[in-house]
């Protein structure tokens, strides 16, 4: 850090201001969602609109520039800057009133849209606007952006639903807009710069009149249309100003009333351009929303996530999603079919389930990051992301856009806001060659003229940012951009806030983020990386930034992120630790870094962004490749030797059990053998059952269909009761289980560890033992889903070019995913069982719990399925440090729920979830196998004491 940004820092010390400095912070706000890396001096989080001043006073007195940060999900780079970066997402993210009466809401600019929408939702009112980030999006962002989402049609842009601003000014002025009883825009303070800003426009009157509000998705520049005389609205001016003409300290906005019924017409067309020619006349009948979807991006998911990923969708090969919504389900139902009857589509399915809607909704709400790979397999980026046209252009824009696209030998997947006229898309930018930035320009330089050329708009709702500033003049004329300038000065005269943006922008092609050069991208890693070419750098470069690890996805069964959710801070978010990863491919921060180890120690290695990112990143796979790095042939922490290598400790323990539990009781010893293998001292260790399982079992003849049974290193030395009941299960399916010769462990704790050259020769060892069974078609059942997610995936990552290992990992099923595929096999009448499923983050993510959950259903079970972690995740919870973090992300589905139904059977496959359920409320839970034992005696809940 040089001495201009320690003299900052200081400064903003001695305001009293919460700052963080160092290379970790630096490295997580150096990018938002877009292609532009630009690491600030410092990032501040105000508590209030005072710590707004003060650190405005900082900036004056030290000319440091400011830029505005909410979620950090802009794709356009309007998010990050050279100077202080304000976050107020942390702090200033308040619902501070609600009016039902006036249907009008006071926020802080870092309030996330859902919080809002929660917090409006008793009074059946909304706010209208809903990007498909609202899950962790903030309003401040969104009206920096004039953000509109996918039911604009119906609700307009973040600018028609804002009532009023209370902003500070550069120079460190209150200013507040709003209107009055009559409507009428009135704004009080900052005198000196609101006569400036209508001297400027006294000189630019024509322009004004003429060039801007000319189709509703024309965002780009400053809405200078509002700041005519003739009505003079500074809060809609300054709606879309991105930052640089105010920092917002308080918005109120309008709320809308939400329509109970809702129903979606899926439409099928043969190519995205046909389904963009049919948008017009879908809108014709009134939709509230009109999303379009190219196959290409279906194809993506279903490639990722299976078939089951996608619901029933009309027959083409691009889709238009239309909503109708209303007081009646008769009514609204009507114009859904009178839009189909109108024959606008060659196919259409009409939803009218609320589940179902949800799911066609996520599929468009992930479309950012399920684009982040293109067609071709390769990274894809934004840059070129949300222009719009007049929707009656938007086919033949389309149309030749592709053709653009294809002239630089790039694909695509297009989606985004149909009825409106606007265009998302993620591209295949060479950006890993030497001249990939200068190819960017020119593609960038060429789509700025085509869309200018159909009358568009170079953004409908992102904003420009550093990815379209500087291609303004290809949409608006020398006098637009020279009122641009003059309004920025009014405002902004040191050029202060989010410098580079809009007016005076920095070129396209500078600080772009993903084009390197990584110089430890592959340079002797330990993992494979086998969809990523083998390069470490383009797997955490998966990380787009669209930040849905900051959100609560447990509502869509979704894992990710528990750290964050528990803690609330970047660095423990997904995000967060994909950015500081990039650094560390960059050559920017070493592999032992603590910054680097800070960010990780709360990742709980559970996979949950596997699944549940939309761009399928593995931050389990990234950390266990860090500590490898990090302290490979280096003394280790030293819970790596001993929780790391817990299934050597316990196939010793359980020689002598007696003696180990013993010793674990004793007042001093099993305290300080408790400290000695770094554990939690409020955590208690399983028992070691009198016999480990696999000295019990005895294979008997039999003329049934063998199975291997991998009996993992968990359920054999602490839970062999569940090995037990699944040889009953199987063998009453008509299958005689089988062990492997000698002992088998898939290495999951040196995996976690990053004892990874140990991993690999036990998971060799443990191959070897299978393959022979495997290359006779006998299926392998895993019964702990960490271990048998280890066997289906880790194995590719780890022994990729092992044959052998590929074909053990083609046959390992769980024991639902076998009984699923048995003939005839019934399970047990269960019928008026209330069942409460807490599925293994590892079987979520990795493994899927879809079969499971049918099966279930199959047997009368009445069962809750639970998202989210349990919060032990293996070594995780029972190291020293984070037990809080682990307490509080059981506190997050687990513990509520559980507690909530006493007597409800708890299902848990994974050893550290019933080891979490028993430790912190004494409460039995049990494994499948268990639940559907032929000779099971009660399935009812039971105390552990």
């Amino acid at each position: 850090m040089g001495e201009v940004s320690i003299e900052v820092v200081r400064a903003l010390d001695r305001a009293g201001l919460e700052v963080r400095a160092d290379a970790g912070t630096r490295s997580m706000y150096a990018s938002d969602a877009s292609l532009y890396r630009i690491p600030p001096l410092a990032v501040v989080r105000p508590r209030g609109s005072e710590d707004v001043f003060a650190a405005m006073q900082v900036a004056r007195e030290t000319e440091v520039p400011i830029t505005c940060r909410g979620a950090g999900t802009s794709v356009a780079g309007n998010a990050v800057g050279r100077g202080v970066v304000l976050d107020f997402s942390r702090h200033m993210n308040r619902v501070l009133a609600v009016d039902p009466e006036t249907r009008t809401a006071v926020v802080e600019p870092g309030t996330v849209h859902a919080v809002l929408q929660k917090a409006v939702a008793p009074h059946g009112i909304r706010f209208g606007p809903d990007p498909s980030t609202h899950p962790r999006c903030t309003v401040g962002g969104m009206i920096g952006n004039n953000a509109c989402g996918s039911r604009s049609l119906a609700y307009g842009r973040t600018s028609d639903n804002v009532a009023g601003l209370e902003l500070v000014t550069a120079a460190g002025h209150t200013l507040v807009t709003g209107y009055d009883d009559l409507g009428t825009p009135l704004a009080r303070g900052a005198e000196d710069v609101v006569s400036q800003v209508q001297a400027v426009m006294s000189r630019h009157l024509s322009t004004a009149r003429t060039e801007f509000d000319r189709f509703g998705r024309q965002v780009s520049g400053y809405a200078a249309h509002h700041l005519l005389p003739e009505r003079f609205d500074l809060t809609q001016a300054l709606v879309g100003s991105e930052g640089t003409l105010g920092v917002i300290t308080r918005a109120s906005v309008k709320l809308v009333v939400d329509s109970p019924v809702r129903v979606v017409v899926a439409l099928g067309f043969p190519d995205i351009v046909t389904a963009g020619q049919a948008a017009p006349a879908v809108v014709a009948h009134g939709p509230t929303s009109c999303e379009g979807l190219d196959s290409r991006l279906i194809d993506v998911l279903r490639a990722r996530r299976g078939r089951d990923a996608i619901p029933p969708l009309p027959k083409g090969r691009a889709w238009l999603f239309v909503e109708f919504a209303g007081e009646e389900l008769g009514e609204v139902s009507a114009r859904a079919q009178r839009l189909v009857g109108d024959g606008v589509a060659d196919d259409a399915v009409i939803v009218d389930d609320p589940v179902v809607q949800g799911r066609l909704w996520r599929i468009r709400e992930d479309g950012a990051g399920l684009a982040g790979r293109a067609p071709s397999g390769k990274p894809a980026w934004p840059g070129w992301e949300d222009a719009a046209v007049p929707p009656p252009r938007l086919g033949d824009y389309l149309a030749a856009f592709d053709e653009l696209v294809s002239s630089y030998g790039m694909t695509s997947a297009p989606f985004g806001h149909f009825g409106d006229g606007c265009m998302h898309v993620r591209l295949d930018l060479p950006l890993d060659q030497p001249d990939g930035t200068h190819i960017m320009r020119e593609f960038l330089t060429e789509s700025a003229r085509l869309v200018g050329g159909f009358g568009g708009s170079l953004s409908g709702e992102h904003g420009d940012g550093r990815a379209r500033s500087e291609l303004l003049p290809h949409m608006y004329s020398p006098d637009a951009i020279a009122l641009f300038g003059g309004i920025k000065h009014a405002f902004d005269p040191e050029n202060l806030l989010n410098p580079g943006v809009l007016v005076d922008p920095d070129p396209v092609d500078q600080d772009v983020r993903p084009a390197g050069p990584f110089p430890f991208a592959v340079r002797g890693l330990a993992m494979a990386y086998p969809h990523d070419d083998g390069s470490l750098g383009q797997a955490v470069h998966r990380c787009t930034g669209v930040g849905k690890c900051r959100a609560d996805n447990s509502a869509a069964g979704g894992t990710m992120c528990p750290s964050y959710l528990a803690t609330r801070e970047e660095k423990d978010s997904t995000r967060g630790r994909a950015r500081i990863l990039q650094d560390v491919v960059r050559g920017e921060l070493p592999w032992s870094h603590p910054s680097v180890h800070d960010a990780l120690d709360l990742c709980l290695s559970c996979k949950g962004c596997a699944s549940d990112c939309p761009t399928g990143i593995d931050m389990a796979t990234y950390k266990s490749e860090v500590l490898h790095q990090t302290y490979r042939r280096r003394i280790r922490p030293r819970s790596h030797y001993t929780l790391g290598k817990l299934p050597m400790w316990a196939r010793l323990a359980g020689r002598v059990p007696k003696v180990a539990n013993r010793a674990l009781t004793l007042p001093v010893v099993g305290p300080a053998a408790l400290w000695l293998a770094g554990v939690d001292p409020r955590r208690s260790i399983p028992p070691f059952p009198r016999r480990p399982f696999r000295r019990t079992f005895t294979p008997r003849p039999s003329n049934l269909k063998p199975v291997v049974l991998f009996a993992d290193s968990f359920t054999n030395a602490f839970s062999p009761e569940v090995a037990e009941a699944t040889v009953r299960v199987l063998r009453h399916a008509g299958y005689e289980p089988r062990l492997p010769n000698g002992s088998v462990c898939c290495g999951l704790t040196w995996i976690t560890t990053g004892q990874l050259d140990s991993a690999k020769t036990i998971l060799r060892r443990t191959v070897a033992a299978l393959a022979a069974d495997a290359r006779a078609g006998v299926p392998i059942v895993g019964m702990e889903p960490s271990c048998t997610a280890v066997l289906r995936s880790d194995v590719h990552e780890l022994l990729p070019h092992d044959q052998d290992a590929a074909l053990v990992a083609s046959r390992v099923r769980t024991l639902a995913e076998l009984l699923a595929q048995t003939p005839g096999w019934t399970g047990p009448d269960l019928t008026g069982t209330q069942v409460i499923a807490q599925p293994h983050c590892h079987h979520h993510a990795v493994l899927g719990w879809k079969t499971d959950a049918d099966l279930l259903a199959d047997t009368g079970a009445n069962v809750r399925t639970l998202a989210g972690c349990c919060g032990l995740a293996g070594n995780f919870g029972v190291e020293i440090g984070h037990y809080e973090t682990s307490l509080a992300v059981a506190d997050q589905n687990l513990l509520p729920a559980i507690d909530a139904d006493l007597d409800a059977v708890v299902l848990a496959d994974g050893f550290s979830c019933r080891t979490q359920i028993a430790d912190l409320r004494h409460r039995r839970s049990v494994h499948l196998a268990q639940l559907l034992d032929p000779e099971a005696t009660t399935t009812g809940p039971s105390p552990i004491g």
